[in-house]
């Protein structure tokens, strides 16, 4: 009998090429239609393994879902970069990569990035999900988010409408 464990920890520099393929995976999964498909991958183009090394020292919260040896998702947080949604605390990212989809990691991964915003007293918390990202928009709310903020995001030139979630 083999036992798999699942665990959250910091990002570390090592992680640099997985966290981009994740990252890499999870948008072309989520966004296939939601994004213009030559804006994603214009985007998708710009966030290599050495982006993800200085994201990593940059400055925000940063924690991996490991499944096994494996990298399986990630969350960036900190306070809260955008006063629209009248948070303390922001969750800049949340992705499981899609293999890995269903298993209840990224909820996992946001309770555990949600306390360690709590614990550094940042209890009002938001999260920007763009609007036609059903499932993204559902996950949130499926924990408790309430949708309010609206704005707009630019992706490689394109505008894409996005609504901010609060939980608090």
């Amino acid at each position: 009998m083999t036992t798999t464990t699942v665990s959250i920890r910091r990002a570390r520099v090592a992680d640099a090429a997985s966290l981009s393929a994740v990252f890499d995976d999870a948008w072309r999964e989520a966004y296939q239609g939601v994004i213009p498909g030559v804006a994603l991958e214009r985007f998708l183009a710009r966030r290599g393994p050495e982006t993800w090394r200085e994201m990593i020292g940059g400055g925000r919260g940063f924690a991996v879902i490991t499944f096994g040896e494996r990298i399986a998702g990630y969350a960036t947080y900190g306070r809260a970069r955008d006063r629209a949604m009248r948070a303390d605390g922001e969750i800049d990212e949340l992705y499981i990569a899609p293999e890995f989809q269903g298993l209840g990691l990224g909820t996992r991964l946001f309770r555990a990035v949600r306390n360690d915003l709590i614990d550094r007293g940042l209890t009002r918390i938001g999260v920007w999900a763009l609007a036609d990202n059903a499932r993204a928009c559902g996950f949130y709310e499926g924990l408790g988010g309430v949708a309010g903020a609206e704005s707009v995001e630019r992706i490689s030139g394109f505008c894409l409408p996005k609504v901010g979630y609060l939980f608090t």
